[in-house]
C-alpha cells in the first residue's frame, strides 16, 4: 500500500512508519519539523527513515491547505494515518493558537484530502486526554467524555467529533485510536521518563508532580506501532446493532470506530521512578510539587474492544522498556 504517515519525524511517527516499511509498504512521511523540541532528535529520526527503499518526505504545516490538497492529489494514498499534532498539556497553557492551528485546521485538511480523494481508511491519533474529569476506572471507549481538562484534550476531543461527521456525511471510514502515555526509544525529550533519565543523570533533581500520586498506563511504543498497524489493516466498518435511543460513543451507523491503546496495567509514578534508578543504578533527588493544571491523578485503559477486534494486547512490562529507552538514551548521548 501507499500511506501517508504525518507527524513522521515524531516519536510514534518514526516507529510507525519504520514498521509498515518493514512490511513492504510505500511509506510518504510529512512533517513541518517544528522547535517544540529538539530537531535535531527529529532529523536524526528522519536520517534513518530517508535511506530506506520506499520512504519519501515532505516538509510543511499541515494548516497549509494548498500543501496538503496538492499532496493528497499527486500522491493517491491508498491509506493515511495522522499522527502530526501539537501535543503536551501543559504547553497548551502557554501557546493555544499552536493547538487550534495544527490540532483543528490541519486535521480538518487531513479529512477533506482523504474524503476528495478516496482514501480507503483514515486511523488518526486521539489521546487517553479525552477521558479528562472521569473517574470510572478503567476508562472506557464507551463512556461520555465530555469534560476535557486541557485544551490539548478538547481538540482531541474535537478531532473524534469531527472524524465522525465526515464518516456520517461521506461513508468514510475512520479509526481513532486513544493513546495511554507512550514511551520507549527515540521518546519525547517533554516526556517523564526522558526528562527523568536525563536529570539523574546530570545528578539534578527531578521534578515530580502531585507530590508522586500519580498512576498512568505506560505503554511501550512497540505496542502502540502493533496497534496502529493492525487498526490501519481492519478498515472501520458500521455497527448494525447501534442504537440512536443508546448511542455507543465507540461506534457507530457510520463506519467509525474508537479504540484505546493502552497496557491495561496502570503503574504508580513513584515505582516508574524507582525503575529508572535500578535501571541507572542511581538514586533521584526528588522536587515534590503540587498537581499542575490540565493533568488527572490516574489513568488506565480498558483494551477490550482491541483485543476482540484485532486479536491484540499490548504486554510489554515497564520495567523492560525502562531498561529499553535508558539502553537508546546512553547509546544516542553517549552516557
Amino acid at each position: 500500500m501507499k500511506v501517508l504517515v504525518t507527524g513522521a519525524a515524531g516519536f510514534i511517527g518514526f516507529h510507525t512508519s519504520k514498521a509498515l516499511l518493514d512490511r513492504g509498504d510505500h511509506v510518504v512521511g510529512f512533517d513541518n519539523l517544528n522547535p517544540y523540541y529538539d530537531a535535531k532528535l527529529k532529523q536524526d529520526r528522519l536520517a534513518r527513515l530517508q535511506g530506506r527503499n520506499g520512504f519519501s518526505f515532505v516538509q510543511n504545516d499541515l494548516e497549509d491547505r494548498e500543501a496538503v490538497e496538492t499532496l493528497f492529489r499527486e500522491e493517491r494514498f491508498d491509506r493515511v494515518i495522522h499522527l502530526a499534532a501539537q501535543a503536551g498539556v501543559r504547553y497548551a497553557s502557554e501557546n493555544p493558537h499552536a493547538y487550534i492551528d495544527s490540532n483543528l485546521v490541519g486535521f480538518l485538511h487531513i479529512l477533506e484530502g482523504c474524503r476528495r480523494n478516496d482514501v480507503e481508511h483514515l486511523v488518526y491519533a486521539s489521546s487517553s486526554s479525552v477521558y479528562g474529569a472521569n473517574t470510572e476506572m478503567p476508562f472506557s471507549v464507551h463512556q461520555n467524555v465530555d469534560h476535557p481538562l486541557s485544551l490539548y484534550a478538547a481538540t482531541k476531543k474535537a478531532n473524534e467529533l469531527m472524524a465522525h461527521s465526515y464518516s456520517h456525511l461521506y461513508e468514510m471510514p475512520v479509526t481513532g485510536l486513544r493513546f495511554f502515555t507512550v514511551y520507549g526509544p527515540w521518546g519525547r525529550p517533554d516526556m517523564s521518563l526522558f526528562k527523568f533519565t536525563k536529570n539523574i543523570l546530570a545528578g539534578e533533581p527531578i521534578d515530580v508532580y502531585n507530590y508522586g500520586d500519580h498512576v498512568r498506563d505506560f505503554t511501550y511504543i512497540d505496542d502502540i506501532v502493533e496497534g496502529v498497524v493492525r487498526c490501519l489493516d481492519r478498515i472501520a466498518a458500521s455497527n448494525p446493532d447501534w442504537d440512536s435511543d443508546a448511542p455507543d460513543p465507540a461506534t457507530s451507523s457510520a463506519p467509525y470506530r474508537l479504540y484505546n491503546i493502552g497496557n491495561n496495567n496502570p503503574v504508580e509514578l513513584m515505582h516508574f521512578i524507582a525503575c529508572i534508578e535500578n535501571a541507572l543504578g542511581r538514586e533521584a533527588e526528588k522536587n515534590m510539587l503540587p498537581m499542575q493544571p490540565g493533568d488527572v491523578r490516574k489513568t488506565y485503559a480498558d483494551v477490550d474492544d482491541l483485543v476482540e477486534d484485532m486479536g491484540y494486547r499490548p504486554s510489554t512490562e515497564i520495567e523492560t522498556g525502562i531498561q529499553n529507552f535508558i539502553d537508546w538514551y546512553r547509546d544516542y548521548y553517549g552516557n
